[in-house]
């Protein structure tokens, strides 16, 4: 996989209440590509930041329905990532890439 693909896969960190809760707990929240499998998330990122990957936990956020002046309009799905690390390995989403 090169670098370009691992890009398109791991989409942004996301940054949350929650989210940094569980960085306590080694693990650390992507948004990715909807269509993306977990062993390909897990590849990417451990290509992107040189760490070791644990496991990788997978959702799908369903787009809201909203209305703009009485029209419908329905959000896109967001696919989020929750990888875990093996102990040891951090990840600094602060700094860019």
């Amino acid at each position: 996989m090169n670098k370009l693909s691992a890009y398109d896969i791991v989409r942004n960190p996301v940054v949350t209440e929650k989210s940094t809760m569980a960085s306590e707990h080694n693990q650390v929240v992507f948004d990715v590509a909807i269509d993306a499998s977990k062993t390909d998330i897990k590849t990417a990122v451990e290509q992107l930041f040189s760490v070791k990957v644990k496991a990788v936990n997978t959702l799908v956020r369903k787009g809201k329905v909203k209305r703009f002046r009485g029209k419908v309009g329905t959000r896109n799905d967001v696919k989020k990532a929750i990888v875990t690390l093996v102990d040891g390995q951090s990840i600094d989403i602060s700094t860019g890439l």
